[in-house]
């Protein structure tokens, strides 16, 4: 069977089917100018605080990066001046030695400022200048923001240096707490604590401490004999184990159960 054949588009279809087209394109550029539109308003909108941001983030990297090379000029500053400072020490030139030492004292740095007047403090001493030695160790001492380690080495020195004129209470208080065996204070504060037990009467805990300071290899040797020594006047027996010790081959044991 034959299919009819299309009838042809009068010329009014044709005509409005290029209207149609025309108005197709006519919306898309509407809604493309008005897309636009609504973006250069939004640049115009936040663009200024876009900028804004953009810069505060470029100023905030820029003060960071001049603040982390400030602090590394601080820092190698500091240990040049250290270095002259130990080297006019060296030199015997204690004067220069502790002017060399005075800035780094007064710096923000914590440890920096610590150490300085830990130094400053044992150059006064060399230079007869007590009080002043003392005044700085104490100030060291209770400095809450400096590195304990400093603190604690601060208090054994200003007890130290002050021994004398202390209660056997008071040292007692201050060092009981840093003369703890295999702590890395307890042969120089365990010395004084002992010394201490001793004004105050107390033989029986002063002579088992000199016995372990002296057991404790960690301790400098001449500290260890020092205590030995004293633990023996005492009647403590720290002789024999250190006897023991150097007698006994390396790497065997000694069979305490026969």
């Amino acid at each position: 069977m034959a299919l009819r054949p299309a009838a042809p588009r009068s010329q009014a279809d044709k005509l409005a089917q290029r209207d149609a087209a025309q108005q197709d394109v006519f919306l898309r550029e509407v809604d493309d100018a008005l897309r636009e539109d609504e973006m250069m308003r939004a640049i115009r909108h936040y663009g200024r605080v876009a900028a804004i941001v953009v810069a505060a983030l470029l100023l905030a990297l820029a003060g960071y990066l001049w603040w982390g090379k400030h602090r590394e000029d601080q820092a190698a500053t500091r240990a040049e001046n250290f270095t002259l400072a130990l080297d006019q020490l060296d030199a015997g030139n204690l004067a220069a030695a502790s002017s060399q030492l005075a800035p780094i004292a007064g710096d923000s740095d914590d440890g920096s400022r610590a150490a300085a007047k830990l130094l400053q403090a044992d150059i006064a001493l060399k230079q007869g200048s007590k009080d002043q030695a003392i005044a700085l160790y104490a100030g060291v001492a209770a400095d809450s923001a400096a590195p304990q380690p400093y603190r604690d080495l601060a208090t054994i020195r200003e007890v130290a240096t002050r021994f004398d004129s202390m209660k056997p209470e008071d040292v007692v208080a201050r060092l009981r707490p840093l003369a703890i065996p295999g702590g890395p204070w307890f042969g120089s504060a365990g010395e004084l604590l002992g010394m201490a037990y001793l004004q105050q009467g107390h033989k029986d805990l002063a002579a088992p401490l000199f016995g372990a300071i002296a057991r404790d290899k960690t301790v400098p040797d001449s500290l260890r004999a020092r205590c030995r020594q004293i633990a023996g006047l005492l009647g403590f027996d720290a002789v024999d184990d250190v006897a023991r010790d150097h007698a006994a081959p390396a790497g065997t044991q000694t069979d305490t159960q026969g």
